[in-house]
């Protein structure tokens, strides 16, 4: 008998839902929130009210193009957390709802987990390369940056993390100060495209052991803005590509330095990278080349499964379901990770 996955994505401010059928992607349908750009961020109130909006056509579409029915589904996986608590709820009251008509299982789902797990998507009709366990993820996100090593499809252990400010967040405040809109992580990367990575030089924090830092380098990127624009006032204008170029490779200099690091103390040579930021083509091709260097086998997801997703959710899920690891009525969403 087919086990059935309906996967539910609502953390922050894309509404999605998937069908995983024996752990294949049949369908993955994304509804984004374009009314966030004009605020230059994200609006938990307006998220909230745009889930709402969504949550049951993009339901209602991940089911048709699957091809099935909702009797069919084994069980219902959601985003617990974390996220913004307004938008989770969403999710999470409809999967209760939908659970309960159906009598079938809940699965909560953590974020994150499932971001590490995005590298097991495919289709039915695809043979890609899945790593071995153990293997090393890169988790870089808006929200996260942290080195896993992956034991299993159910357990992780973090090895190395941000201290303060995540990768994705540096990309998103340092677009801001230069005047890009929101969101500016991928218009750093398109505009790196066109800039000279050594054009500028921005000091590289020095944290102990695997873990990371953010902050600092925010900081002197404002203060070297700031001490260009007095003596040039066109400086930011007539140097946009070169200064995305030259702070994109900075920050992927840094996460990929102590990513070698990881690797050589445990051994590890297949590595995967996950999360948002893992989107960024300056991350995806300079894991590529170092993982010639290194040796490594590297794993990739797909661009469309780097975002936030339902599908990731949904491959998380039919693990947890084999595991039996189920939840209940009463389980309640949360806003920070459990950690």
């Amino acid at each position: 008998m087919d086990i059935i996955i309906l996967g539910i994505e609502s953390s922050c401010d894309d509404t999605s839902a998937s069908i995983i059928r024996n752990g294949y992607v049949v369908s993955n349908n994304v509804a984004n929130q374009d009314i966030h750009k004009k605020y230059g961020g994200v609006v938990p109130e307006l998220a909230s009210r745009a889930h709402q909006q969504n949550i049951i056509p993009v339901v209602d579409i991940a089911i048709r193009e699957a091809g099935i029915t909702p009797e069919d589904i084994s069980a219902i996986a959601t985003t617990s957390g974390p996220g913004l608590m307004g938008a989770l709820l969403v999710g999470n009251s409809f999967t209760k709802g939908f659970a309960l008509a159906r009598n079938i299982p809940i699965i909560d789902v953590n974020h994150l987990h499932a971001h590490i797990l995005s590298v097991f998507l495919q289709k039915e009709d695809e043979n890609k390369p899945m790593p071995p366990f153990p293997y090393l993820c890169l988790l870089v996100s808006g929200g996260h940056t942290q080195i896993l090593i992956v034991k299993s499809h159910l357990e992780s252990e973090i090895i190395g993390q941000t201290i303060d400010d995540a990768a994705g967040e540096a990309f998103d405040k340092c677009a801001k100060v230069i005047g890009l809109p929101y969101p500016g992580g991928p218009l750093i990367d398109k505009f790196s495209s066109e800039g000279n990575p050594k054009a500028f030089q921005f000091n590289k924090p020095q944290i102990p052991d695997l873990n990371y830092s953010f902050s600092g380098l925010k900081t002197s990127f404002l203060y070297f803005l700031r001490d260009q624009v007095k003596e040039n006032p066109g400086f930011i204008d007539n140097n946009t590509s070169d200064i995305c170029a030259s702070i994109q490779s900075t920050i992927i200099d840094i996460l990929l330095e102590k990513l070698v690091i990881a690797s050589h103390k445990t051994g590890i040579k297949h590595i995967a990278i996950a999360g948002g930021v893992s989107a960024n083509s300056g991350l995806r091709n300079a894991i590529k080349e170092t993982g010639i260097k290194e040796k490594w086998q590297v794993y990739i997801p797909e661009f469309k499964y780097s975002t936030d997703n339902a599908a990731m959710i949904g491959i998380t899920g039919y693990y947890k379901f084999l595991n039996k690891d189920f939840s209940g009525l009463n389980s309640a969403p949360f806003a920070r990770n459990k950690v």
